[in-house]
Protein backbone atom coordinates (compact mmCIF):
# COMPACT_ATOMS: atom_id res chain seq x y z
CA UNK A 1 0.00 0.00 0.00
CA UNK A 2 1.30 3.45 -0.95
CA UNK A 3 0.24 6.66 0.79
CA UNK A 4 0.61 10.05 -0.85
CA UNK A 5 1.78 11.89 2.26
CA UNK A 6 2.87 10.82 5.73
CA UNK A 7 2.45 12.92 8.84
CA UNK A 8 3.92 12.76 12.35
CA UNK A 9 1.96 14.61 15.04
CA UNK A 10 3.32 15.26 18.51
CA UNK A 11 0.10 14.49 20.39
CA UNK A 12 -3.16 12.66 19.81
CA UNK A 13 -5.54 15.58 19.37
CA UNK A 14 -2.99 17.26 17.14
CA UNK A 15 -3.05 14.10 15.06
CA UNK A 16 -6.82 14.29 14.85
CA UNK A 17 -6.67 17.96 13.86
CA UNK A 18 -4.19 17.43 11.03
CA UNK A 19 -5.96 14.28 9.83
CA UNK A 20 -9.15 16.34 9.50
CA UNK A 21 -7.19 18.89 7.45
CA UNK A 22 -6.02 16.24 4.99
CA UNK A 23 -9.58 14.93 4.73
CA UNK A 24 -10.83 18.45 3.96
CA UNK A 25 -8.28 18.52 1.17
CA UNK A 26 -10.02 15.48 -0.32
CA UNK A 27 -7.61 12.79 0.90
CA UNK A 28 -8.85 9.55 2.45
CA UNK A 29 -7.00 9.67 5.75
CA UNK A 30 -6.08 7.16 8.43
CA UNK A 31 -4.94 8.10 11.92
CA UNK A 32 -2.56 5.78 13.79
CA UNK A 33 -2.10 6.14 17.56
CA UNK A 34 1.39 5.56 18.89
CA UNK A 35 4.51 4.29 17.17
CA UNK A 36 3.39 1.71 14.59
CA UNK A 37 4.98 -1.64 13.87
CA UNK A 38 4.74 -4.15 11.05
CA UNK A 39 1.41 -5.45 12.34
CA UNK A 40 -0.25 -2.03 12.68
CA UNK A 41 -3.30 -1.97 10.39
CA UNK A 42 -3.93 0.69 7.77
CA UNK A 43 -7.35 1.04 6.11
CA UNK A 44 -7.44 0.31 2.40
CA UNK A 45 -6.99 3.03 -0.21
CA UNK A 46 -5.63 5.67 2.17
CA UNK A 47 -4.07 8.73 0.56
CA UNK A 48 -2.64 10.11 3.81
CA UNK A 49 -1.50 8.44 7.01
CA UNK A 50 -1.06 10.39 10.25
CA UNK A 51 0.88 8.93 13.17
CA UNK A 52 -0.09 10.54 16.46
CA UNK A 53 2.65 10.29 19.07
CA UNK A 54 2.82 11.50 22.66
CA UNK A 55 6.09 13.30 22.10
CA UNK A 56 5.31 16.98 22.69
CA UNK A 57 6.48 17.03 26.30
CA UNK A 58 8.73 13.95 26.21
CA UNK A 59 12.51 14.31 26.61
CA UNK A 60 13.98 15.42 23.30
CA UNK A 61 15.88 12.19 22.69
CA UNK A 62 12.71 10.13 23.18
CA UNK A 63 10.74 12.40 20.85
CA UNK A 64 13.43 12.06 18.18
CA UNK A 65 13.54 8.25 18.45
CA UNK A 66 9.74 7.92 18.23
CA UNK A 67 9.57 10.33 15.29
CA UNK A 68 12.27 8.50 13.37
CA UNK A 69 10.49 5.17 13.92
CA UNK A 70 7.29 6.75 12.59
CA UNK A 71 9.16 8.14 9.58
CA UNK A 72 10.58 4.72 8.73
CA UNK A 73 7.09 3.16 8.87
CA UNK A 74 5.61 5.90 6.68
CA UNK A 75 8.47 5.77 4.18
CA UNK A 76 8.11 1.99 3.94
CA UNK A 77 4.53 2.60 2.80
CA UNK A 78 5.58 4.95 0.05
CA UNK A 79 5.41 8.39 1.68
CA UNK A 80 7.98 10.58 -0.06
CA UNK A 81 6.99 13.62 2.00
CA UNK A 82 6.79 13.86 5.79
CA UNK A 83 4.72 16.54 7.47
CA UNK A 84 5.61 17.31 11.09
CA UNK A 85 2.54 18.56 12.92
CA UNK A 86 2.82 20.54 16.16
CA UNK A 87 0.42 22.80 18.01
CA UNK A 88 -0.58 26.13 16.47
CA UNK A 89 0.75 27.72 19.67
CA UNK A 90 4.20 26.21 18.91
CA UNK A 91 4.36 25.12 22.53
CA UNK A 92 7.64 23.45 23.37
CA UNK A 93 10.57 23.80 25.75
CA UNK A 94 13.69 25.88 25.08
CA UNK A 95 15.52 22.67 24.03
CA UNK A 96 12.77 21.05 21.98
CA UNK A 97 11.07 19.18 20.79
CA UNK A 98 10.21 20.86 17.50
CA UNK A 99 13.79 21.69 16.50
CA UNK A 100 15.46 18.37 17.38
CA UNK A 101 12.70 16.29 15.78
CA UNK A 102 12.72 18.35 12.58
CA UNK A 103 16.51 18.19 12.33
CA UNK A 104 16.51 14.42 12.78
CA UNK A 105 13.83 13.95 10.12
CA UNK A 106 15.62 16.24 7.66
CA UNK A 107 18.74 14.11 8.10
CA UNK A 108 16.77 10.89 7.68
CA UNK A 109 15.08 12.15 4.50
CA UNK A 110 18.31 13.55 3.04
CA UNK A 111 16.91 17.08 2.99
CA UNK A 112 18.64 20.40 3.70
CA UNK A 113 15.78 22.88 4.06
CA UNK A 114 12.25 22.90 5.43
CA UNK A 115 9.33 25.32 5.56
CA UNK A 116 7.61 25.95 8.91
CA UNK A 117 4.34 27.74 9.66
CA UNK A 118 2.04 27.08 12.67
CA UNK A 119 -0.70 29.45 11.47
CA UNK A 120 -4.30 28.25 11.86
CA UNK A 121 -6.51 31.19 10.80
CA UNK A 122 -9.89 29.56 11.63
CA UNK A 123 -8.64 29.22 15.22
CA UNK A 124 -7.21 32.74 15.34
CA UNK A 125 -3.54 31.75 15.05
CA UNK A 126 -1.59 33.79 12.49
CA UNK A 127 2.06 34.55 11.80
CA UNK A 128 3.29 38.03 10.87
CA UNK A 129 6.93 39.12 10.67
CA UNK A 130 7.77 35.78 12.24
CA UNK A 131 5.66 36.47 15.34
CA UNK A 132 2.80 34.19 16.37
CA UNK A 133 -0.51 35.89 17.13
CA UNK A 134 -3.66 34.60 18.84
CA UNK A 135 -6.42 36.71 17.31
CA UNK A 136 -5.19 40.28 17.83
CA UNK A 137 -2.68 39.49 20.59
CA UNK A 138 0.85 38.24 20.52
CA UNK A 139 0.98 34.68 21.81
CA UNK A 140 3.04 35.87 24.78
CA UNK A 141 0.26 38.31 25.74
CA UNK A 142 -2.66 35.92 25.20
CA UNK A 143 -4.34 33.50 27.63
CA UNK A 144 -2.74 30.62 25.66
CA UNK A 145 0.65 31.55 27.08
CA UNK A 146 -0.42 29.67 30.23
CA UNK A 147 0.20 26.17 28.91
CA UNK A 148 0.32 23.89 31.98
CA UNK A 149 3.45 22.04 30.77
CA UNK A 150 5.07 24.41 28.27
CA UNK A 151 4.26 28.07 29.04
CA UNK A 152 4.88 30.24 25.97
CA UNK A 153 6.29 33.62 26.95
CA UNK A 154 7.95 34.48 23.62
CA UNK A 155 6.09 35.04 20.33
CA UNK A 156 9.10 35.17 17.98
CA UNK A 157 9.17 31.90 16.04
CA UNK A 158 12.69 32.43 14.62
CA UNK A 159 13.98 33.10 18.11
CA UNK A 160 12.16 30.10 19.58
CA UNK A 161 13.37 27.74 16.87
CA UNK A 162 16.94 29.06 16.93
CA UNK A 163 17.12 28.05 20.59
CA UNK A 164 16.20 24.48 19.63
CA UNK A 165 18.47 23.88 16.64
CA UNK A 166 22.14 24.49 15.82
CA UNK A 167 21.14 25.38 12.25
CA UNK A 168 20.26 28.85 10.92
CA UNK A 169 16.62 30.00 10.88
CA UNK A 170 15.21 32.31 8.22
CA UNK A 171 11.94 34.08 7.43
CA UNK A 172 9.72 34.47 4.37
CA UNK A 173 7.63 37.55 5.05
CA UNK A 174 4.04 38.19 4.04
CA UNK A 175 4.77 40.35 0.94
CA UNK A 176 6.67 37.42 -0.58
CA UNK A 177 3.87 34.99 0.27
CA UNK A 178 1.34 37.32 -1.35
CA UNK A 179 3.35 37.23 -4.60
CA UNK A 180 2.52 33.54 -4.94
CA UNK A 181 4.00 30.05 -4.85
CA UNK A 182 6.79 30.76 -7.33
CA UNK A 183 8.03 33.67 -5.22
CA UNK A 184 8.00 31.48 -2.10
CA UNK A 185 9.92 28.72 -3.90
CA UNK A 186 12.54 31.25 -5.02
CA UNK A 187 12.87 32.52 -1.45
CA UNK A 188 13.27 28.95 -0.17
CA UNK A 189 16.02 28.28 -2.71
CA UNK A 190 17.79 31.51 -1.71
CA UNK A 191 17.68 30.50 1.97
CA UNK A 192 18.91 27.02 1.05
CA UNK A 193 21.88 28.46 -0.86
CA UNK A 194 22.71 30.60 2.19
CA UNK A 195 22.78 27.51 4.42
CA UNK A 196 19.50 28.27 6.20
CA UNK A 197 17.78 25.05 7.21
CA UNK A 198 14.57 26.18 8.94
CA UNK A 199 12.47 28.80 7.12
CA UNK A 200 9.53 30.35 8.99
CA UNK A 201 6.77 31.72 6.74
CA UNK A 202 4.19 34.39 7.49
CA UNK A 203 0.50 33.57 6.92
CA UNK A 204 -2.66 35.46 7.86
CA UNK A 205 -5.28 33.58 5.82
CA UNK A 206 -6.09 30.16 4.44
CA UNK A 207 -5.20 31.52 1.01
CA UNK A 208 -1.69 32.28 2.30
CA UNK A 209 -1.41 28.70 3.55
CA UNK A 210 -2.57 27.38 0.16
CA UNK A 211 0.27 29.34 -1.45
CA UNK A 212 2.76 27.88 1.02
CA UNK A 213 1.43 24.37 0.47
CA UNK A 214 1.85 24.69 -3.28
CA UNK A 215 5.36 26.07 -2.83
CA UNK A 216 6.38 23.27 -0.44
CA UNK A 217 4.79 20.46 -2.47
CA UNK A 218 8.12 18.82 -3.33
CA UNK A 219 9.99 19.38 -0.03
CA UNK A 220 10.76 16.06 1.70
CA UNK A 221 9.98 17.57 5.14
CA UNK A 222 7.48 20.33 5.96
CA UNK A 223 6.37 21.41 9.44
CA UNK A 224 3.46 23.33 10.90
CA UNK A 225 -0.08 23.16 12.23
CA UNK A 226 -3.18 21.81 10.51
CA UNK A 227 -3.67 24.86 8.29
CA UNK A 228 -0.50 24.33 6.29
CA UNK A 229 -1.27 20.60 6.12
CA UNK A 230 -4.53 21.36 4.32
CA UNK A 231 -2.72 23.60 1.85
CA UNK A 232 -0.15 20.88 1.29
CA UNK A 233 -2.85 18.24 0.86
CA UNK A 234 -4.60 20.30 -1.81
CA UNK A 235 -1.32 20.52 -3.72
CA UNK A 236 -1.17 16.72 -4.00
CA UNK A 237 -2.96 14.98 -6.86
CA UNK A 238 -6.58 14.45 -5.87
CA UNK A 239 -7.92 10.89 -5.59
CA UNK A 240 -10.70 9.76 -7.93
CA UNK A 241 -13.02 8.55 -5.16
CA UNK A 242 -14.81 10.64 -2.56
CA UNK A 243 -13.99 10.19 1.11
CA UNK A 244 -16.55 8.07 2.95
CA UNK A 245 -16.90 6.74 6.46
CA UNK A 246 -19.24 4.43 8.34
CA UNK A 247 -22.52 5.72 9.81
CA UNK A 248 -22.49 6.49 13.55
CA UNK A 249 -23.06 3.39 15.69
CA UNK A 250 -26.02 3.07 18.02
CA UNK A 251 -25.48 3.12 21.78
CA UNK A 252 -24.95 5.51 24.64
CA UNK A 253 -22.97 8.74 24.36
CA UNK A 254 -20.48 10.24 26.80
CA UNK A 255 -17.95 13.03 27.18
CA UNK A 256 -14.65 12.67 29.07
CA UNK A 257 -12.75 15.90 29.73
CA UNK A 258 -9.30 16.26 31.22
CA UNK A 259 -8.29 19.56 29.67
CA UNK A 260 -8.30 22.67 31.87
CA UNK A 261 -8.20 25.10 28.94
CA UNK A 262 -10.54 28.06 28.95
CA UNK A 263 -12.50 26.74 25.96
CA UNK A 264 -13.03 23.29 27.49
CA UNK A 265 -14.27 24.91 30.69
CA UNK A 266 -16.74 26.95 28.61
CA UNK A 267 -17.90 23.79 26.83
CA UNK A 268 -18.46 22.06 30.16
CA UNK A 269 -20.45 25.04 31.43
CA UNK A 270 -22.60 25.07 28.28
CA UNK A 271 -23.27 21.33 28.64
CA UNK A 272 -24.37 21.84 32.25
CA UNK A 273 -26.48 24.87 31.32
CA UNK A 274 -28.33 22.68 28.82
CA UNK A 275 -29.49 20.55 31.77
CA UNK A 276 -27.39 17.55 30.78
CA UNK A 277 -25.83 15.33 33.47
CA UNK A 278 -22.23 15.95 34.53
CA UNK A 279 -19.96 14.56 37.22
CA UNK A 280 -16.63 15.92 38.49
CA UNK A 281 -13.71 13.58 39.27
CA UNK A 282 -11.96 14.65 42.47
CA UNK A 283 -8.27 14.08 41.75
CA UNK A 284 -7.15 14.89 45.29
CA UNK A 285 -9.68 12.40 46.68
CA UNK A 286 -8.29 9.77 44.33
CA UNK A 287 -4.77 10.54 45.56
CA UNK A 288 -6.03 10.02 49.12
CA UNK A 289 -7.26 6.54 48.23
CA UNK A 290 -10.88 7.00 47.25
CA UNK A 291 -12.10 4.97 44.25
CA UNK A 292 -13.43 7.91 42.26
CA UNK A 293 -13.77 5.79 39.10
CA UNK A 294 -16.21 3.49 40.87
CA UNK A 295 -18.09 6.55 42.12
CA UNK A 296 -18.31 7.93 38.58
CA UNK A 297 -19.52 4.64 37.16
CA UNK A 298 -22.21 4.34 39.81
CA UNK A 299 -23.32 7.87 38.93
CA UNK A 300 -23.28 7.05 35.19
CA UNK A 301 -25.39 3.93 35.70
CA UNK A 302 -28.07 6.03 37.39
CA UNK A 303 -28.40 8.49 34.48
CA UNK A 304 -30.97 8.49 31.69
CA UNK A 305 -29.39 6.31 28.94
CA UNK A 306 -31.00 8.50 26.30
CA UNK A 307 -28.91 11.52 27.33
CA UNK A 308 -25.17 12.09 26.83
CA UNK A 309 -23.29 12.20 30.13
CA UNK A 310 -20.15 14.16 30.99
CA UNK A 311 -17.41 13.15 33.42
CA UNK A 312 -14.57 15.63 33.83
CA UNK A 313 -11.44 16.28 35.83
CA UNK A 314 -11.20 19.77 34.35
CA UNK A 315 -10.84 22.66 36.80
CA UNK A 316 -10.42 26.45 36.67
CA UNK A 317 -6.89 27.83 37.14
CA UNK A 318 -7.07 28.35 40.90
CA UNK A 319 -8.27 24.78 41.50
CA UNK A 320 -5.71 23.37 39.08
CA UNK A 321 -2.95 25.21 40.92
CA UNK A 322 -4.10 23.68 44.21
CA UNK A 323 -4.03 20.15 42.76
CA UNK A 324 -0.61 20.72 41.19
CA UNK A 325 0.69 22.17 44.44
CA UNK A 326 -0.49 19.10 46.37
CA UNK A 327 0.62 16.44 43.88
CA UNK A 328 3.15 18.10 41.59
CA UNK A 329 2.49 18.95 37.95
CA UNK A 330 3.61 15.63 36.47
CA UNK A 331 1.85 13.48 39.08
CA UNK A 332 -1.39 15.43 38.76
CA UNK A 333 -1.38 15.02 34.96
CA UNK A 334 -0.54 11.31 35.17
CA UNK A 335 -3.28 10.69 37.70
CA UNK A 336 -5.91 12.42 35.54
CA UNK A 337 -4.82 10.37 32.52
CA UNK A 338 -5.00 7.13 34.49
CA UNK A 339 -8.44 7.86 35.91
CA UNK A 340 -10.00 8.89 32.61
CA UNK A 341 -8.38 6.04 30.71
CA UNK A 342 -9.81 3.51 33.15
CA UNK A 343 -13.18 5.24 33.02
CA UNK A 344 -13.24 5.15 29.20
CA UNK A 345 -12.68 1.40 29.13
CA UNK A 346 -15.46 0.86 31.66
CA UNK A 347 -17.89 3.11 29.79
CA UNK A 348 -17.34 1.34 26.48
CA UNK A 349 -17.83 -1.95 28.30
CA UNK A 350 -21.18 -0.53 29.49
CA UNK A 351 -22.33 0.20 25.95
CA UNK A 352 -21.05 3.69 25.17
CA UNK A 353 -20.53 3.84 21.39
CA UNK A 354 -20.12 7.60 20.89
CA UNK A 355 -17.33 9.07 22.96
CA UNK A 356 -16.08 12.66 22.91
CA UNK A 357 -12.73 13.26 24.65
CA UNK A 358 -11.35 16.72 25.49
CA UNK A 359 -7.62 17.21 25.94
CA UNK A 360 -4.51 15.90 24.19
CA UNK A 361 -3.07 13.90 27.07
CA UNK A 362 -6.54 12.62 27.97
CA UNK A 363 -7.06 11.47 24.39
CA UNK A 364 -3.81 9.56 24.51
CA UNK A 365 -4.83 7.85 27.73
CA UNK A 366 -8.26 6.93 26.34
CA UNK A 367 -7.06 5.44 23.05
CA UNK A 368 -4.38 3.50 24.93
CA UNK A 369 -6.89 2.16 27.45
CA UNK A 370 -9.23 1.11 24.62
CA UNK A 371 -6.36 -0.46 22.67
CA UNK A 372 -7.25 1.56 19.58
CA UNK A 373 -4.36 1.74 17.12
CA UNK A 374 -5.92 3.01 13.89
CA UNK A 375 -9.06 5.00 13.02
CA UNK A 376 -10.59 6.29 9.80
CA UNK A 377 -11.16 10.04 9.88
CA UNK A 378 -14.69 11.31 9.23
CA UNK A 379 -16.53 14.60 9.11
CA UNK A 380 -15.86 17.54 11.42
CA UNK A 381 -18.22 18.92 14.04
CA UNK A 382 -16.05 22.06 14.21
CA UNK A 383 -12.80 23.00 12.45
CA UNK A 384 -10.12 20.53 13.51
CA UNK A 385 -12.56 18.40 15.51
CA UNK A 386 -13.65 15.40 13.42
CA UNK A 387 -15.40 12.21 14.33
CA UNK A 388 -13.22 9.16 13.80
CA UNK A 389 -14.33 5.57 13.39
CA UNK A 390 -12.76 2.58 15.11
CA UNK A 391 -13.46 -1.08 15.77
CA UNK A 392 -12.93 -2.24 19.36
CA UNK A 393 -13.34 -5.53 21.19
CA UNK A 394 -16.86 -4.33 22.07
CA UNK A 395 -17.84 -3.30 18.52
CA UNK A 396 -17.77 -0.15 16.42
CA UNK A 397 -17.03 3.15 18.17
CA UNK A 398 -17.39 6.77 17.03
CA UNK A 399 -14.63 8.69 18.75
CA UNK A 400 -14.01 12.45 18.82
CA UNK A 401 -10.66 13.60 20.19
CA UNK A 402 -10.70 17.34 20.84
CA UNK A 403 -7.75 19.58 21.56
CA UNK A 404 -8.42 21.55 24.74
CA UNK A 405 -8.77 24.94 23.04
CA UNK A 406 -10.72 23.75 19.99
CA UNK A 407 -14.42 23.78 19.21
CA UNK A 408 -17.32 26.14 19.75
CA UNK A 409 -18.78 26.59 23.22
CA UNK A 410 -21.74 24.33 22.40
CA UNK A 411 -19.63 21.54 20.87
CA UNK A 412 -20.33 18.94 23.56
CA UNK A 413 -24.08 19.38 23.24
CA UNK A 414 -24.22 19.78 19.48
CA UNK A 415 -21.79 17.06 18.43
CA UNK A 416 -23.50 14.32 20.40
CA UNK A 417 -26.95 15.51 19.38
CA UNK A 418 -25.88 15.44 15.71
CA UNK A 419 -24.63 11.87 16.09
CA UNK A 420 -27.84 10.49 17.56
Amino acid sequence: MTVRIGCIADDFTGGTDVAAAFRRAGLRTALVFGTPDAATPLPADCDAAVIALKSRSAPAAEAVDASLAAQRWLSSRGAAQIYVKYCSTFDSTPKGNIGPVTDALLDAMGATVTLACPASPPNGRTVYQGHLFVHDQLLSDSPLRHHPLNPMTDSSLPRLLAAQSPHPVGLISLPTVRRGADAVREALLAHQRDGVRHVIADALTDDDLAVLGAAAHELPVVTGAAGLAEGLGRAHPRPDTATTEPPPPGGRAAVLAGSCSARTLEQIARFQAAGLPSHHLDVLAAAAGRDVVADALAWFDAQDPGLPALVHASAPPHELEEVQRELGVAEAAARVEGLLGALAAALVDRGVRRLLVAGGETSGAVTTALDIRTVLVGGEADPGVPWTHATTAHGDLALMLKSGNFGAQDLFVRALKDET
